[in-house]
């Protein structure tokens, strides 16, 4: 994950996304103190993401909070027209996610927060499943986990060493393996 790690210029456009809001309540001895805390997802939808945590006394004050926090934890994940380029399966803490590449027009069938995530980073059609804990925080942790652990096949192939097309050669061989016999 450390190796997806992005510094931005002023001149990207992020654009926000409210995940979660939890109203937190503090009794003590003169009465209850209500704080906010809302985690937030920043993306430009062309493969960067980033999460954030804010908590204040307003609402908004804990967006604007989680919104900066989100812009110092940026990632890139490769997204290949509009989907991911395999499959991924991530856990954090009691939280599982499973993220699949779709064809054109399927749309992302996720829930919730990691639905958040998907349209932030610019996916636009993709299955995805999660299980065990369906808290928020978890599950937008889990979810950008999954995406970092993605390679597209020119990563592969420079890590390996090797021209894209023997890539994309083993690829074909492995597939069709099973038929050749």
């Amino acid at each position: 994950m450390a190796m997806n790690k992005v510094r931005i210029n002023s001149d990207v456009e992020l654009k926000d996304r409210l995940v979660a809001i939890n109203r937190v309540t503090k009794v003590t001895k003169g009465g209850r103190t209500f704080t906010f805390a809302a985690i937030v997802v920043v993306g430009d939808g062309n493969g960067i993401i980033g999460w954030g945590l804010g908590k204040a006394g307003e609402v908004t004050a804990a967006i604007a909070k989680g919104v900066e926090a989100a812009k110092k934890n940026l990632v890139q994940v490769p997204v290949l027209k509009g989907t991911v380029p395999h499959e991924a399966a991530a856990k954090f803490g009691g939280a599982q996610v499973l993220i699949m590449p779709a064809s054109t027009g399927t749309g992302v069938v996720a829930g919730g927060a990691m639905r958040a995530v998907l349209e932030s980073v610019g996916v636009t059609d993709c299955l995805a499943k999660s299980k065990g804990s369906s808290n928020p925080h978890n599950l937008v942790k889990a979810t950008i986990a999954a995406l970092c652990e993605m390679r597209d096949a020119y990563t592969v192939a420079g890590t390996r060493g090797i021209s894209m097309n023997k890539v994309f050669i083993l690829i074909v061989a492995i597939v069709l393996s099973p038929f050749i016999r």
